[in-house]
């Protein structure tokens, strides 16, 4: 897939005007798939660069997946990776306070949404978040040549993530790592700490 950014200061971040909750400046921890709808079973639609910011506009109730307003449209991100200024301290979405001013926003009514369609839940990690870098390119076409059903996991594909032990992990020749389709995106996993290391895009 063509990694696409995000414009992170081209052109308005789009609002909501009238909106009872103000809209609230976020960041990506790690490049975060934006995601048509709030699941994986949504097609990706761009990646949240690290460190890049974006303006969420709310969350569903019960649910950690929110919605971003970027230029050209409107989009859905996992709050395990995006943090917000809330009380003057840098706190992961998913853990806001209780009195933070986000809105609850409405899950799609289309026949994509479910809730109850996860195998299991990828863990997100507090650790400092490290990347492999780029695999060599025979490793690359090997996972793609050589795709494997996906599993698709309540949570969002990003590098530092782990993986339940019920995941398949599986072995690419004369290489340290794994592979994995994980809601429909290759991932490359270190075996012993069963965590993404590279996710291709």
């Amino acid at each position: 897939m063509k990694r696409v950014l995000f414009p992170a200061l081209a052109g308005a971040l789009l609002t909501i005007s009238g909106a009872a909750f103000a809209d609230t400046p976020v960041q990506a921890v790690t490049d975060l798939n934006v995601r048509a709808g709030p699941g994986p079973q949504y097609p990706v639609i761009g990646v949240l660069a690290a460190g890049q910011s974006a303006t969420l506009n709310g969350c569903i109730q019960g649910s950690k997946w929110c919605t971003i307003a970027e230029a050209g449209g409107k989009g859905w991100v996992y709050s395990d990776y995006v943090t917000g200024d809330f009380g003057g301290s840098r706190v992961v979405v998913t853990r806001r306070p209780a009195n933070a001013d986000i809105a609850v926003v409405a899950p799609p009514t289309d026949d994509v949404y479910t809730t109850n369609s996860y195998t299991g839940a990828i863990v997100s990690s507090d650790d400092a978040i490290e990347s492999i870098g780029r695999p060599p390119a025979e490793v690359g076409t090997y996972v793609t040549t050589h795709r494997v059903d996906p599993v698709y996991l309540e949570g969002e594909v990003v590098t530092g993530a782990t993986l339940p032990d019920t995941v398949e992990l599986r072995e690419i020749p004369d290489y340290r790592y794994r592979y994995v389709y994980v809601n429909n995106q290759p991932a490359l996993v270190d075996p012993g700490t069963r965590r993404i290391v590279y996710v291709m895009r």
